[in-house]
């Protein structure tokens, strides 16, 4: 019998990435597209279709598919392409889902759906206390406790946003690319850009990591993820693992939770490819 994979999609604010889980919970290919407000289901379809087929991934071979997304707009445009090309309805991160996770914020309902997941699959992956790190086009820190509750957590601009408002509101500092400094104690303009920008985001994020483990009481196992967080958590002085595919690994755990919630592939859709 063929192997039926789970087609997991986080929507952030710079791209889409997509992730094939396999019934061994392993996921390949991951694939990312821009994301793209102006964009409609039918093209949103193609791509989706031909980056899978490109990859190798047969499209009658998805059997489910769940969806995070911090961009509400997108949700139906996603949910309708996903729909078109595999005759599936996607779950969406949000009320009425299973997470088997206990949520400690003022209000619930406003936490955003990829805090959701990675917080679900370091309670399932990592030692309790943990700490989760995303770094993305924001920073967010967040804190699950021993008991595997969601404590919340810190969010700030992450170093694409700080270094492409620096650019912008000066006039002599040039763009430059992410990477260590040379030194800290730089002697030419792009060193000392590199300086600032790189170590007051180490610096930041240790001085946050203090602060949270000062609160809780006690030491917590920390988790990064995120497009730049393998750049920059070999720098901190905390000891940080790298988890690649955290939030594609929550959408997997919280699919499979729901697993009788999805719907059955309908035959006539499933014809239709792009």
């Amino acid at each position: 019998m063929a192997e039926e994979l789970v087609l997991a999609i986080d929507t952030g604010n710079t791209h889409t990435v997509l992730g094939c889980v396999h019934e061994d919970d392993s996921i390949s290919p991951v694939l990312r597209l821009e994301t793209n407000e102006r964009r409609t289901e039918f093209e949103y379809a193609a791509d989706i279709s031909r980056i899978l087929e490109i990859s190798g991934v047969r499209l009658p071979s998805i059997g489910g598919c769940i969806i995070s997304s911090v961009v509400p707009p997108l949700n139906d445009t996603l949910s309708r392409a996903v729909r078109m090309i595999t005759g599936i309805d996607p779950m969406i991160v949000g009320a009425g889902l299973k997470t088997g996770l206990d949520i400690g914020l003022d209000d619930p309902g406003t936490i955003a759906a990829d805090l959701v997941a990675t917080a679900v699959a370091a309670k399932e992956r990592y030692p309790l206390p943990c700490f989760i790190v995303d770094m993305g086009t924001a920073t967010t820190i967040t804190a699950v406790s021993a008991g595997g509750r969601y404590l919340g957590g810190a969010i700030y601009p992450g170093l694409g946003i700080s270094l492409n408002a620096l650019v912008q509101e000066t006039s002599l500092l040039p763009n430059i690319a992410v990477a260590p400094p040379k030194k800290a104690v730089a002697t030419n303009t792009v060193e000392a850009m590199k300086s600032g920008m790189f170590y007051s985001t180490v610096g930041g994020l240790d001085g946050l990591l203090d602060r949270f483990e000062e609160e809780l009481g006690e030491p917590a196992s920390i988790v990064a993820t995120g497009g730049i967080a393998a750049r920059i958590t070999p720098h901190c002085r905390h000891r940080i693992q790298m988890a690649e595919n955290l939030l594609l690994e929550g959408l997997a755990i919280i699919y499979r939770k729901n697993r009788r919630m999805a719907k059955n592939r309908r035959p006539d859709e499933a014809k239709r490819r792009v």
